[in-house]
């Protein structure tokens, strides 16, 4: 891998793929400050809560939050600000599209740094049920449990 392909994951929203199905994800670049950034290196970010909305034709991510930069001092951001994602015209046409139509929602994946940059991993999802969600619990038991089983028999 070179330098000019250096990845780093900042945050997951782990939450998300338990809590979603996941249609399809956008890689979404984000408008930041520069103690935002700073924080962002640092790993002070948290996607928990977070979700994408689309108003008049932009695309912003909102309930993010990004922890103090403590060297900012009094010219730091705010935690949870309204943050702007970059994305081309089209795909903010085909997420409007879904979202308005079909109910879908926009929720951030994960965080990461791409050549210096932070990016957002984002994805059209729609909730699951509750029954769903037993569903996959059971299903990562039933595969823990054989995972164990396996490994008692080598």
């Amino acid at each position: 891998m070179s330098e000019a392909d250096y990845e780093k994951t900042i945050s997951v929203n782990r939450k998300a793929r338990y809590d979603y199905h996941i249609e399809e994800s956008y890689e979404a670049g984000l408008v930041l400050l520069g103690s935002e950034i700073k924080a962002i290196r640092a790993g002070r970010v948290n996607l928990r809560d977070a979700y994408g909305v689309i108003r008049n034709g932009e695309a912003w991510l909102l309930n993010m939050h990004i922890g103090p930069w403590d060297q900012a001092g009094h010219m730091g951001h705010e935690p949870r600000r309204e943050r702007k994602l970059l994305l081309h015209k089209y795909q903010i046409n085909r997420l409007t599209r879904n979202v308005e139509a079909k109910g879908y929602t926009l929720v951030p994946l994960r965080m990461y740094l791409r050549d210096g940059l932070a990016k957002v991993e984002l994805a059209l999802a729609k909730g699951k049920r509750q029954y769903d969600k037993r569903e996959a619990i059971a299903k990562r038991d039933t595969q823990r449990r054989i995972d164990q089983a396996l490994r008692r028999r080598r």
